[in-house]
């Protein structure tokens, strides 16, 4: 016995009336999500032109304060007691230096690696300042290999004042070997007690020495290093550009859907 089928026609129907339907956001959703992503695309691009005026500022006024006439080490001190920015102020300070307490931060400068001394500076009330006087290479971190630039005796340092970092900067930095005279990061207070020095007599700032040349020609003074990426245009940029391309996908399918014919 023959079983019956559907016609072709008629299954090609049934299969039609189960597929279900493309559901679509409704209208409101739809452009309120669309409101949404474009508000946050100009804010954003918005933020960046503020970081750009700030960034522009804070570039301005680190070079002003480089370029600016130096002033005493007290006038250095009361702003920092008033909770003024000291950073990048150019100072003068009179002192003698204790070379056999130096601190060995490492660093590299012009390619080559070496470090940057950092010696206390015992300044004529009993108090000591540690001074960055510069960079050495590698295998002249050993006093004794430049004995020319242990400079003896009454000293006036002029540089640039730099605040001491509340903490490490980075998980990425290791830590520092106190034990090798090695630093990575400027931890005033390992330093200072690493050197012996007595905690409530150290200020609490550096002074990175200017250029001024050292005898035998080590350290090599003058190293600070400003490095401030400004990027900032170019984001506002890709930010805005970003709003203005959905703004342009949401007009063309706008207008692609008006000229349609009707259906």
């Amino acid at each position: 016995m023959t079983e019956a089928r559907p016609a072709e026609g008629q299954a090609a129907t049934a299969g039609a009336s189960t597929a279900r339907p493309r559901r679509r956001l409704p209208l409101a959703v739809t452009v309120a999500l669309l409101l949404a992503a474009f508000a946050i695309l100009l804010s954003l691009g918005t933020w960046q032109v503020e970081r750009l005026h700030w960034k522009e500022a804070l570039i301005a006024t680190i070079a002003e304060r480089r370029a600016a006439p130096p002033v005493p080490l007290a006038e250095i001190e009361a702003a920092q007691s008033r909770g003024e920015d000291i950073d990048y102020r150019t100072v003068t300070v009179d002192g003698t230096f204790d070379h056999a307490r130096e601190r060995h931060f490492l660093a590299t400068y012009d390619g080559e690696s070496g470090f940057y001394v950092f010696t206390p500076l015992m300044l004529p009330d009993g108090r000591s300042l540690f001074v960055n006087r510069g960079f050495v290479p590698y295998d002249r971190k050993d006093a004794a290999k430049r004995p020319e630039g242990q400079i003896a005796g009454q000293v006036t340092i002029t540089g640039l004042a730099r605040p001491p970092l509340a903490a490490k900067p980075s998980m990425l930095v290791p830590d520092n070997d106190t034990a090798k005279n090695v630093f990575y990061w400027k931890d005033l207070a390992a330093m200072t007690t690493s050197a012996g020095l007595d905690p409530a007599r150290v200020l609490p700032l550096f002074v990175d020495a200017d250029a001024t040349a050292n005898p035998g020609g080590l350290p090599i003074g003058g190293v600070t290093q400003v490095d401030l990426p400004n990027n900032h245009l170019q984001y506002a940029v890709t930010w805005y550009g970003l709003a203005l391309a959905l703004a342009g996908v949401v007009l063309a399918a706008w207008l692609r859907r008006r000229s349609a014919p009707p259906t």
